[in-house]
């Protein structure tokens, strides 16, 4: 998939697939950690003859803006960025399709522009802003799962991450150096992004700019007194999202509770599919989203 550079009001650049009709309905895809746009190479293989697939590599990624400092990195700006980017595309309304911290920016994105701009969400494993930090604190194996982003956030492993680039980072925390079920060119490519030093610090900035808290666990299991969530509307415009069971990392509890969030839900469970349901089973993600876009 080609690429082109697109410059953003606010002085981002990002490397950016704009493949498809540029008069068709309009999907941008945001890839998540540690990945690129190639995330989506299924989606956008499948779906491009009727529609306009907007992919770009987020800030931090790649060859787009690597700024280093972790307050370039708060949600304001990552979700900002779509919409300058739909701006500078001369793009009115779209749908916005996300995983992972792509989905995490999509909820943003969906609940920021819903209606206005944004007219349909499509979100694969990436749980909800006001049950994930819920889940955190309630809940043992979100918990332990979560424990790694400690890691990230710990400003010291930067020595780490600086000899070994992220791969250092990622045998550490998550133990995890090789992708599975990824084609054997698609995870070299990936782990040669990995050994870019601001992209890396990039990535790893993501989670420093998060207000989201991971407890140890030692802490109570229970949500604090003073917690009060975030303070966020209702989602109205409709919405699927795609869960893929076997996710280490998320468990599908992250599920409960949507129903009450979302006015027009539809959910598409996965099975016998880890995290990386995009790319791990493109099949029912894509029949999924042919589903739900026909609607």
């Amino acid at each position: 998939m080609e690429q082109k550079r697109v410059h953003l009001a606010n002085g981002i650049h990002l490397d950016v697939v704009d493949e498809g009709p540029l008069d068709a309905p309009v999907l941008i895809f945001l890839h998540g950690f540690p990945e690129s746009h190639r995330t989506w190479r299924h989606q956008i293989a499948h779906f491009k003859d009727r529609f306009r697939c907007i992919a770009p590599d987020q800030r931090g990624y790649r060859g787009s803006s690597k700024p280093q400092e972790v307050e370039a990195y708060t949600p304001d700006k990552l979700i900002g960025d779509i919409f300058l980017l739909a701006d500078a595309l001369s793009i009115g309304k779209f749908t916005i399709v996300g995983h992972d911290w792509g989905g995490a920016i999509a909820w943003g994105v969906a609940l920021g522009g819903q209606h206005v701009r944004v007219e349909r969400a499509v979100i694969a494993n990436a749980p909800h802003p006001s049950i994930f930090q819920k889940l955190l604190y309630t809940h043992p194996g979100q918990r332990e799962a979560s424990q790694y982003i400690r890691g990230f956030k710990d400003t010291a492993n930067d020595a780490l991450i600086k000899d070994q680039g992220l791969t250092g980072l990622m045998l550490q925390e998550v133990k995890w150096d090789r992708p599975a079920a990824m084609e054997p060119e698609e995870r070299e490519a990936l782990l040669r992004d990995w050994q870019n030093r601001d992209a890396a610090f990039g990535m790893i900035n993501y989670y420093r700019a998060s207000p989201m808290t991971v407890p140890t666990m030692d802490e109570p299991f229970e949500v604090p007194s003073d917690y009060s969530g975030p303070d966020l509307p209702q989602l109205t415009i409709p919405t699927l999202v795609i869960w893929a069971m076997d996710d280490l990392a998320l468990p599908a509890e992250n599920l409960d509770g949507l129903d009450e969030l979302i006015d027009d839900l539809t959910i598409e469970q996965v099975h016998d599919c880890g995290h990386f349901v995009p790319w791990e089973a493109p099949a029912k993600v894509n029949a999924a989203m042919d589903k739900f876009l026909a609607s």
